[in-house]
């Protein structure tokens, strides 16, 4: 199955991020690997891939890595969205988080 290799940049790049989510309370970090590529379809599916390195150059054209600071987040409406921005209260709290 096809995947945008924008995707599958905007996903593997979280990786480079994951270590900062550490230290927010409550977050949990994504477990990424460097030889899988990760894709969110057409249809909003997401998938993961076992990757080689025979292509890997092919796969750099036209990818674009993530800002750090990048939130991603699903919609109400299932959509997966990007927000670059602050998402963290000045004392490390989730900005967007429940209710208290």
């Amino acid at each position: 199955m096809a995947f945008s290799i924008r995707t599958f940049a905007l996903v593997a790049a979280l990786g480079a991020f994951s270590g900062s989510a550490l230290a927010q309370t409550g977050a949990t970090p994504w477990e990424l690997k460097p030889d899988m590529g990760y894709a969110y379809d057409k249809s909003g599916k997401t998938y993961s891939y076992k990757m080689g390195t025979s292509n890997a150059g092919e796969l750099l054209k036209g990818a674009k890595k993530v800002p750090k600071g990048t939130l991603f987040f699903i919609g109400q409406n299932g959509q997966l969205y990007m927000r670059s921005g602050p998402y963290l209260e000045g004392d490390g709290k989730f900005k967007f988080g429940p209710d208290q």
